[in-house]
């Protein structure tokens, strides 16, 4: 079967039908989302939501473009001319793949709240994922992956890591 990407099938939901995910990190300034606002009050929407179909809760789940959405649910001229419906593209994927698919998304366009990222992180550990795939799928190198595991200040994140002894305790005689 020939490969099509998801683009190709894009789908018109009722904003009801969809819901943001729990983990995207992603964060737009005041400014920025007046600016997309007025993108898509000129333009119209010329990229679709990406979603993820949950079909036992007949729900549409945001892997990429929260704040797209946002913009139909804060600005009612927008929810009208668009007869409360966006264009979805539909991808079928496990959580974790969803989770790097929305980091993909959004680090190719700015920045991430750190706090939130490292909960990603985390999560994506809880879920067997090792550093090695973290950072192949989100784009991280090793260095980045520990400091975020350091911000959560859980341990667990480094259960399976082999620590060296660069130092040995000397016993103090009192």
């Amino acid at each position: 079967m020939e490969y099509k990407s998801p683009a190709y099938q894009v789908v018109s939901v009722p904003i009801e039908k969809i819901e943001p995910n729990t983990y995207n990190p992603n964060a737009v300034a005041p400014p920025e989302m007046k600016l997309l606002y007025e993108s898509i009050k000129a333009d119209g929407y010329t990229m679709p939501v990406v979603c993820y179909y949950d079909h036992s809760a007949d729900k549409y789940i945001i892997v990429d473009g929260f704040h797209r959405y946002r913009v139909m649910l804060d600005h009612p001229d927008i929810f009208e001319r668009e007869q409360g419906r966006l264009p979805v593209s539909v991808i079928d994927k496990p959580i974790d793949e969803r989770m790097a698919s929305t980091i993909r998304h959004n680090r190719a366009r700015g920045s991430h709240n750190v706090d939130l990222m490292s909960n990603i992180i985390k999560e994506l550990h809880d879920l067997g994922r090792s550093d090695a795939w973290i950072s192949k799928h989100l784009g991280m190198d090793q260095d980045e992956i520990l400091r975020l595991k350091q911000i959560t200040g859980l341990a667990e994140l480094f259960r399976d890591v082999e620590f060296g002894r660069a130092w040995k305790p000397v016993e103090v005689e009192e």
